[in-house]
């Protein structure tokens, strides 16, 4: 075939190019055609001549081509079946004087989440400029943010999100971008109305990533508190309708798509609330001299300030300073008080109250102490062991002037009455322990202490080791050791080097003649159907911490 018209074009002006053979074959399978051309922008037409003037075949193809076309290869072809001719036209297209063409942005990376602290770059890319490209403009929502052909992003963050268009400007003026969105998938967790609130408060936690709302793909939560996981689903929000106590605490929460996840850092949602009931506590120390501790604890946020009183008279307090007394010692941590009565007495009785208060509210709780006139004082220890010289002193309030009387009691016997305030065990024996109380009388009248025990540990005495031997209704052997000791002693039975029985830590009996019967500093050995060789001697052996002792017994059968 043959071609007419002109290689090279005019950018933007239509032309046409004319295809044609000198035949034409009306009863044959000849196609003639154009081929690598644009039909969006093209229009093919063809007419077939035979008369006295010639004959020819023409198809023609009229087009406007672009910048693009330049170089590019269109084909005219006949084909008869299987047989084909074809000429080649390799356009030209002549630029005209144009602003730039074909701008847009290309985002780098341009697939998977983009997070907090990556690089990111946007290149301002240009299809066509005549005269060529001198500058370059970034905008991101519409705010300038740079002049280079390449904006990056070191170390993005969430105040990246946003859209972004670049324009790129010639001499004869600019092109601009269509927008692209650069998404930062970073997820935060805000709280409304604040992160601290106060109980019963309507309160809303806010999972969210940037342009949340115009996301292009559905978003799960899963939300954590306190590290542990609670719910997941598709809700950005976790709502408190009452915010309550138990409600504070550590929260996060992961927000996921189909190319990754973000877990967000944690919120701490601190709930506020009034004093609960305090709770109030007394004591009245023993041992080791005349002491009331009064201790007041309370459960609320922020903290409260605690007041102890007696009948109305502030004592000690965890704000402003009081002026102490002698006796008195204060100690104050987080949400307690504790008050210390040094050479305590009947004074010091009455109703002691507590009351706890902060900007929320205050609660208060009251209790009736009632303390002792007299009191009795073991030294150098309520247990000891025997042989330690050891002092019992009765502690009075009576009148200073007047010499009292001093009467003592053991397990509810009179013991002795003196004018001296003590008992003196010089060296003490078992047999000493009991439970002791003093009692301390003047002209005013009379107090009574407490009843207070003391353990006397002494090491075990000569056990008593028995044998018993019944013939009636078979031959019924029975050995029967006990011993008196403090602590309990551990007794075993033996007969030369074998054991018999011991109280406790040795192996069961594995003898079926042998029934023991074991009870405190006892232990009962008994021998069915005794035999000759169940006669010998038998050794009992007691101990604990503070000794041995043992005792033997000849059984005969």
């Amino acid at each position: 075939p043959r071609v007419t018209g002109s290689e090279e074009q005019a950018e933007g002006q239509r032309s046409t190019l004319e295809c044609s053979t000198p035949y034409v074959c009306p009863g044959g399978d000849i196609v003639l055609r154009w081929e690598g051309y644009d039909p969006r922008v093209s229009e093919v037409s063809g007419h077939v001549r035979l008369d006295t003037s010639g004959v020819g075949h023409q198809v023609n193809l009229t087009s406007s081509f672009s910048w693009k076309d330049h170089s590019k290869k269109l084909l005219c072809e006949v084909s008869d079946g299987s047989k084909r001719a074809s000429t080649e036209v390799v356009l030209r297209v002549r630029h005209t004087w144009h602003t730039p063409k074909d701008t847009r942005v290309s985002l780098s990376p341009s697939s998977g989440n983009i997070g907090v602290g990556d690089t990111v770059t946007l290149s301002c890319e240009v299809g066509s400029s005549h005269p060529p490209v001198s500058g370059y403009l970034w905008y991101k929502d519409g705010v300038a943010v740079g002049t280079e052909k390449v904006l990056a992003l070191q170390g993005v963050g969430r105040e990246d999100h946003g859209r972004y268009r670049c324009e790129a400007r010639n001499a004869l003026g600019a092109g601009v971008s269509p927008p692209v969105t650069l998404r930062v998938f970073s997820a935060e967790i805000t709280a409304s109305p604040a992160a601290e609130v106060l109980e019963g408060t309507a309160t809303t936690l806010s999972c969210d990533v940037p342009g949340r709302e115009g996301h292009p793909e559905e978003l799960t939560y899963t939300w954590y508190k306190n590290s542990a996981w609670l719910k997941e689903g598709p809700a950005h929000t976790l709502l408190f309708p009452a915010v309550a106590a138990g409600d504070a605490g550590y929260y996060s929460c992961q927000v996921t798509n189909s190319q990754g996840s973000d877990t967000a850092q944690a919120i701490s949602l601190s709930v506020t609330y009034p004093p609960r009931i305090p709770t109030l506590t007394l004591f009245q120390e023993t041992q080791g001299g005349r002491l009331v501790i009064v201790r007041c604890t309370v459960d609320s946020h922020p903290p409260a300030t605690l007041t102890i009183d007696r009948e109305g008279t502030v004592l000690a307090t965890s704000g402003a300073q009081v002026a102490l007394r002698q006796r008195l010692g204060i100690t104050t941590s987080r949400n307690s008080l504790r008050l210390e009565i040094r050479d305590a007495g009947p004074r010091d009785s009455g109703k002691y109250g507590c009351t706890a208060s902060n900007a929320h509210g205050n609660a208060s709780a009251t209790k009736v102490l009632v303390t002792r006139a007299a009191e009795l004082l073991i030294k150098p220890s309520a247990e000891v062991p025997e042989g330690t010289a050891v002092t019992l002193t009765c502690v009075g309030t009576g009148d200073a002037a007047e010499e009292p009387l001093y009467a003592w009691y053991r397990n509810g016997r009179r013991l002795q009455e003196s004018s001296f305030p003590t008992l003196e065990f010089p060296s003490i024996r078992g047999d000493d322990a009991g439970a002791f109380q003093c009692q301390v009388r003047s002209r005013n009248g009379s107090e009574t202490s407490e009843v207070v025990p003391l353990r006397v540990l002494y090491p075990p005495r000569q056990p008593v080791l028995s044998s018993f031997l019944q013939s009636q209704g078979g031959r019924l052997g029975i050995i029967q050791c006990s011993v008196e000791s403090d602590p309990e002693s551990n007794l075993t039975l033996r007969r030369g080097d074998n054991v018999i029985a011991c109280s406790r830590g040795c192996p069961q009996a594995t003898n079926p003649r042998v029934h023991l019967t074991r009870s405190y500093n006892s232990l009962k050995v008994e021998i069915r159907d005794v035999v000759v060789e169940d006669e010998g001697i038998y050794v009992c052996q007691a101990g604990n911490s503070q000794g041995s002792a043992s005792a033997t017994v000849d059984f005969k059968a």
